[in-house]
Parts: C-alpha cells; structure tokens; sequence
C-alpha cells in the first residue's frame, strides 16, 4: 500500500470508528487494530488521535458546506429555503456517519465546536438572503440576523433528529420543514409582540 492509500484507509477507519463511538471512545489502538496496522502507523501518518479527528472533520464540514452551496441556486427565497432543507437531509441521507461526527462532539445546541461553527456559516450566508428579502418587503433589515438562526436552527435540529428515525421520508420532511418556515415567515407581523404580556 502507497502511504497515500494507508493514510485514506487510516481515515475510512477512523471516520467509522468515531461515528460509531464518539471521540473520547475511540483509541489510536483501536483505529491501527482494525486497519491491520501498529499504533506507529498512525502516530507517523497524522500525529495522533487529534490529528486524524482533525482531517475527518474537515472532510465532513466541507463536503457539507459544498453541499449546502452548490444546491443554492434558485433565486427565490422559498426555492432557496427548499434547497437548502434538502441539501441538509441529502447529507444526512448520503453521509450518516459524517454527520453523526459533526454533531456528536458539538450539538446544534451547543455554541462552541465544529458543527456550531458551520451552522453559524450556513446562517451568515441565509441571513444576506433575508436581509434583501426583509428590505423589499418592509420589514427592519437588522432582523435577518435572528431568523437566520431561527431556521437553520430548525433545520439542524429536524436534521438531527431524523437522522436517526428517517421517517417521514427525506422530501416530506423537507416539505413540512419548508411549509412551517415559508408560511410563517410569509405572513409575519412588522411588529410582533407576545399576546400573554
């Protein structure tokens, strides 16, 4: 084996390794076991288990952003809203593993670590979408900010949580994810405000 393909086949066992049991879990000697290779192995190819974590999650936070960027094409912010609920569950479908990496060590709920970091990207970009969107439509620009939080929040969640049930099926959920989102940013107040205060 050239080193090129023991390092790939070091991090196809790692990736695996740490979706199945998280970071913490998994060990350098674990990973070289079932590779069918000596701890030195991996010490010599990535410096450790932090480094091989290190380009694992790099590979999933870039094919996801990849993903994410290249399905938004459309150029209305409901087709925009729709390619990006699907791209999210594309991954989740196409990438289990991965995205059981990226949020396993840093949660959607969390405000620190990878998958945080990510989500914050996602909703940068989302949040200069809805600012044009508010602009035209009447309402204060400097709101985009939270409701791009608020639906890739959503989505990240919803993404989460059917990662692990997959029912309903990929579009419908995509669907009620878009439906609930759409229809409520479509009809929302200029002025909102609590009805119990």
């Amino acid at each position: 084996m050239t080193g090129k393909e023991r390092r790939e086949q070091l991090l196809a066992v790692a990736r695996a390794l740490f979706a199945e049991k998280g970071y913490e879990v998994t060990s350098v000697e674990e990973i070289a076991h079932r590779a069918g290779v000596s701890k030195p192995v991996v010490y010599e190819h990535f410096g450790g288990k932090e480094g091989i974590y290190a380009v694992v999650v790099d590979r999933e936070m870039e094919a996801l952003m990849a993903q994410i960027v290249n399905a938004l094409s459309g150029g209305h912010p409901r087709e925009l809203l729709e390619q990006a609920a699907c791209a999210l569950l594309d991954y989740i479908e196409g990438s289990s593993d991965g995205f059981r990496i990226l949020v396993r060590d840093s949660p959607v709920a969390s405000s620190t670590g990878t998958f945080s970091s990510l989500l914050n990207d996602i909703a940068s970009q989302v949040e200069s979408i809805l600012g044009t969107h508010f602009t035209q439509q009447g309402y204060d620009r400097k709101l985009a900010a939270l409701y791009s939080q608020a639906l890739v929040g959503m989505v990240a969640l919803t993404g989460q949580w059917w990662l692990e049930v997959r029912k309903p099926g990929k579009d419908e959920v995509a669907a009620h994810l878009v439906n609930l989102a759409w229809n409520g940013l479509s009809h929302m107040d200029h002025r909102p405000g609590l009805t119990i205060r």
